[in-house]
């Protein structure tokens, strides 16, 4: 296996063993973009030179015998909604093309704390709307397994970058589903964690658990391996929690046989889904069934979902880019305007509302849980659409709206709150990657992700990359 798609963990062993140098590392990355990234463009405002002399310091620290991080030499992107000091942090907006960060984000810090080397930024929608990846400043991010394809979003060029051998690993974010579609789309994993799991700071809305910050990889393994840099409590962040990250350092056991799962193809019947992918996502659960789980197609009523993701976001993107709004509307892309709009119409009633439901729907999941160890459904409604659309029209003949309308498969589970992850779940007839999507009770991530681990053992589609 070529160094670009061995694992983040076994790439960082042989740095620290002197198999490989951190130098070998970033140059073999670098290729790896110069030859791929002009195809899919999911690496932006990269600075390759720089990332080389820091390898080069990299190998310095380790034959001086000085402390490493266990990410020491790994070279990393970030999305370009978070800011990495010295890099552009443009949230792919014509609003913010000329903005450069003056300081690190508390995931980027703690990503360069751990030894990672920040090379570049990875592409979004402007402003994360949206889970198709495109913008104004950067173009299209393409599906590596198929450039007519969307990659998904809106850390769709993170997902993209890792796919394709980019980089072993990524960082990301989830409010409506941003990192578990285009981890489905790219047959890489992503992980929703819980609110509070990845202290984020800043943030605008400090107290609000709708987006959280998490990682891409390709593999569970490298998951729990980011996580353990990336979890953890941090004073800044009045939402984290206070168990370490060192917990996902635990190794994973691997037998899952008794556990209680349920699942459904189309949330309880309320969701329309793909005919194609409803079918490759109940061949998959069956996987469960050999692994000596308890299969029981079932699905919590989460029709309420839809009006607290939809005020709650409105709401939080009105008070997040107002100013933005004010200076730059004219440059804005429609659907983010809509998008504002609905939360300037929002009224006190209609928040206090969406909270009582939310806290129905929390009740609601906490219940089901005490009955099922885990919950199975498609990442996706859809499989990876056209790139030149903004969204998918209709799915299984129901016209989609708006562009958050084809969401809804992630965007229910971002209203009650619950860790979910996406694992590659297999390929369409046209060879396009498919994520089954694992939602685990109230902070079980270590749990949601060795479920995942077992699946990915007996389904290892992870394996398959991009031609």
């Amino acid at each position: 296996m070529t160094i670009c798609f061995q694992s983040a963990q076994e790439l960082a062993s042989a740095i620290k063993g002197g198999e490989l140098s951190a130098v070998e590392v970033m140059e073999a990355f670098l290729t790896q973009i110069e030859q791929v990234n002009p195809k899919v463009n999911a690496i932006v405002s990269l600075q390759a030179e720089e990332a080389l002399a820091q390898a080069e310091e990299a190998d310095k620290h380790l034959a001086e015998g000085k402390s490493i991080g266990p990410f020491h030499g790994l070279p990393i992107a970030i999305k370009d909604t978070h800011n990495a000091k010295g890099f552009p942090a443009t949230s792919g907006s014509l609003a913010l093309k000329d903005n450069v960060a003056q300081q690190d984000d508390l995931i980027v810090e703690r990503l360069k704390e751990a030894g990672a080397i920040v090379i570049g930024k990875t592409n979004v929608p402007e402003f994360a709307a949206g889970a198709h990846t495109f913008n104004e400043v950067y173009g299209v991010t393409r599906n590596p397994y198929d450039l007519s394809r969307t990659a998904g979003g809106s850390s769709g060029g993170a997902a993209a970058a890792v796919a394709a051998g980019m980089l072993p690993f990524a960082d990301g974010s989830d409010m409506g589903g941003s990192l578990r579609f285009p981890a489905a789309f790219n047959n890489v994993v992503g992980l929703r964690p819980s609110p509070g799991r990845v202290p984020t700071y800043p943030k605008p809305a400090i107290y609000s658990s709708l987006g959280v910050q998490g990682p891409i990889a390709r593999n569970t393994k490298d998951i729990s391996f980011m996580m353990s840099v990336l979890a953890g409590p941090d004073e800044k962040s009045p939402l984290s929690i206070e168990e370490p990250g060192s917990l996902f350092l635990e190794p994973f056991d691997e037998d899952i046989s008794g556990l209680r799962i349920a699942w459904s193809a189309d949330f309880g019947g309320i969701l329309p889904v793909d005919p194609e992918v409803k079918e490759v996502f109940e061949k998959q659960v069956k996987i469960f069934d050999d692994l000596g789980c308890e299969l029981v197609e079932d699905c919590p009523p989460l029709e309420e979902a839809e009006e607290v993701f939809q005020v709650l976001r409105a709401w939080e993107f009105e008070m997040s880019y107002r100013e933005i709004f004010n200076r730059f509307q004219t440059l804005l892309k429609p659907s983010f305007v809509w998008n504002f709009r609905k939360g300037e119409e929002l009224r006190g009633v209609d928040i206090g509302r969406a909270e009582m439901l939310r806290q129905r729907l929390y009740h609601r999941m906490r219940l089901f849980f005490e009955k099922y160890d885990a919950l199975l459904l498609p990442v996706s409604q859809v499989a990876p659409f056209d790139a030149d659309l903004e969204y998918p029209e209709s799915i299984d003949g129901v016209p989609m709206e708006t562009y958050l309308d084809w969401m809804r498969s992630c965007y229910y589970i971002s209203a009650v709150g619950n860790p979910a992850l996406s694992v590659p779940g297999g390929f369409t007839a046209e060879g396009l990657p498919l994520g089954l999507q694992i939602v685990g009770p109230h902070r079980a991530d270590f749990e949601v992700l060795r479920i995942g681990h077992a699946f990915e053992q007996a389904a290892p589609y992870g394996k398959r990359h991009p031609e």
